[in-house]
């Protein structure tokens, strides 16, 4: 016991150095391909992976503050966390070039060794779904009861989606939101209402900080929409109609997602405008 504390305030004592700040040699320690050899692209392949995990977890940590904002009717600090998420979404679909370097034969030769490993099971990126709105309850039973995934889902699950933010802090300035809109079960889906819409109308014609967050919102939904489109293609240009791994359709359920709104109000009063 006493050699353990005596080793830590050595540790203490060094100078703090980028390596150790930023824990790098657990980092490049993180990278463990399957196949053998190993085959070349399976480390682009590990790689683009984590750093998407890396990416969901900003954009998790952006959203909380972007909820906080909204609650103190802060909307500078919330049109401040958009525009940084926005960035991070066009980041993601960059990454999208760099694992199309990959070809379809390079990908064949470890594609097995990932056995029921896929992307759906990112609870990271199902949690971040959830909190924009689009919640499914057989996503949720994907995950086991009790594992870390499960519970950031749950949580997920039961907390207002962000439309829902927006229009709790909007009423909370004096806009007319409906009751019974602020009131409804934020677990289901939402598909729009005819009165918010006739509301949102007023906002963006009165413009201000308030039609400005409406229109970093309609980015954000386009954006999520852009990333869905590239990794559908780059699923189609690499295994073209196979099924994904972990028992999923590939393509054809990523298909399935595309052109489905986020924020429906918000794209049903363009013409409106």
């Amino acid at each position: 016991m006493r050699g353990n504390l005596q080793a830590l305030a050595a540790m203490a004592s060094k100078p703090l150095t980028y390596s150790h700040y930023l824990r790098i040699d657990e980092l490049l320690a993180l990278q463990s391909p399957r196949s053998d050899g190993p085959e070349h692209d399976e480390m682009l392949f590990i790689v683009i992976h984590q750093v998407y995990e890396l990416w969901f977890k900003q954009l998790l940590h952006e959203l909380d503050a972007l909820e906080q904002a909204l609650g103190a009717s802060a909307l500078d600090r919330a049109l401040s966390s958009l525009r940084r998420m926005l960035t991070i979404l066009k980041t993601l679909v960059s990454q999208v070039d760099i694992l199309e370097t990959m070809t379809p034969l390079s990908f064949s030769a470890f594609r097995t060794r990932l056995e029921a490993a896929s992307g759906f099971q990112s609870a990271q990126f199902r949690a971040l779904e959830f909190r924009l709105g689009h919640k499914r309850g057989e996503v949720l039973a994907q995950h086991p009861a009790g594992s870390a995934g499960r519970a950031l889902l749950q949580q997920a699950w039961d907390a207002p989606p962000l439309f829902d933010h927006v229009l709790r802090s909007l009423s909370a300035q004096g806009h007319a939101v409906p009751e019974h809109v602020l009131r409804r079960d934020v677990t289901a889906a939402y598909d729009g209402d005819g009165a918010v819409q006739s509301m949102l109308v007023g906002i963006y014609r009165q413009g201000g900080l308030a039609a400005q967050l409406c229109e970093r919102l309609v980015d954000l939904d386009e954006g999520l929409q852009e990333w869905r489109y590239r990794h559908v293609k780059m699923v189609e240009r690499t295994i073209g109609t196979l099924p994904g791994t972990g028992g999923s359709t590939g393509a054809g359920y990523l298909r399935s997602t595309l052109f489905r709104p986020l924020f429906p109000d918000l794209w049903a009063i363009r013409a409106q405008l």
